[in-house]
């Protein structure tokens, strides 16, 4: 689910517009605006489990009850925007917009990407007719362990701690690359999926929450402000797009194709 807590997988399906199951739930405001970790820090504390009730979701967070939720079938189509793209998702029931909104203490719904051709990638980096899930941008966000190594040592050098990988909500880590490296590539192959590396990731607010408790600091935002600005956009990671699907494992060798 968009802006809950991380799911570790030893391996996953890659699909046209990201990895099989991955940003497929999204929660929404009263307008049908996207909620994340934005502005709702408290949302790294909310669980969810897969392949429960009928391959639905069970929802949870310490302190609230659990919410079992069933992938909706035929049920009402909800108008929503993401970054300013606008398309319809199924409503996943009232049951779940209850939870969301006791649990945050606001009116919230949330919706099922039943259909994940309805939204585009944008069309200055993707193809015609290439698609993305609840994702910020792209089907998939890939970080390199020896850029992460880099940035640690600029915040140790300045008397801060380093941050974990999980701040960055990546899926895909790759190892065994120098620093920053990834900004040099064009295309990859892992495993045996081709990807094209189309455009660096911009970071927000969200990379300074604690992934564990929703509290907020200023590293590492500040450190990419100083270290990583490129134009208008504090850089950590590039977005890929699949040029064919396949499964990837973890341990999977990477190679660099262009």
């Amino acid at each position: 689910m968009k802006a809950a807590r991380a799911v570790d997988l030893a391996e996953s399906v890659v699909e046209p517009w990201g990895l099989a199951g991955d940003r497929r739930w999204m929660l929404a405001d009263e307008a049908g605006r996207f909620v994340s970790q934005r502005e709702e820090p408290a949302l790294t504390r909310v669980s969810v489990i897969y392949g429960t009730n009928d391959d639905g979701v069970t929802i949870s967070s310490h302190g609230s009850p659990r919410c079992e939720v069933a992938v909706p079938r035929d049920a009402e189509l909800v108008k929503v925007s993401v970054w300013g793209t606008s398309f319809v998702a199924m409503g996943a029931g009232p049951a779940a917009d209850r939870w969301f909104s006791a649990y945050l203490g606001r009116p919230v719904r949330l919706v099922y990407m039943d259909d994940p051709a309805r939204r585009p990638v944008d069309p200055d980096y993707g193809r015609p007719g290439e698609t993305v899930s609840f994702a910020d941008g792209f089907p998939l966000l890939l970080t390199s362990a020896g850029s992460l190594g880099q940035l640690g040592d600029w915040l140790a050098g300045e008397g801060e701690q380093p941050v974990p990988m999980t701040r960055f909500r990546p899926n895909v880590v790759v190892a065994g690359a120098p620093p920053w490296a990834e900004d040099r590539w064009r295309r990859i192959r892992i495993g045996a999926v081709p990807f094209r590396v189309v455009k660096p990731c911009g970071r927000c607010v969200v990379t300074t929450t604690d992934q564990d408790t929703g509290e907020r600091g200023q590293q590492p935002l500040k450190m990419l402000a100083k270290r990583r600005r490129f134009g208008p956009e504090l850089v950590f990671g590039q977005n890929l797009i699949p040029d064919a699907p396949g499964v990837i494992r973890v341990g999977d060798p990477v190679e660099i194709l262009a």
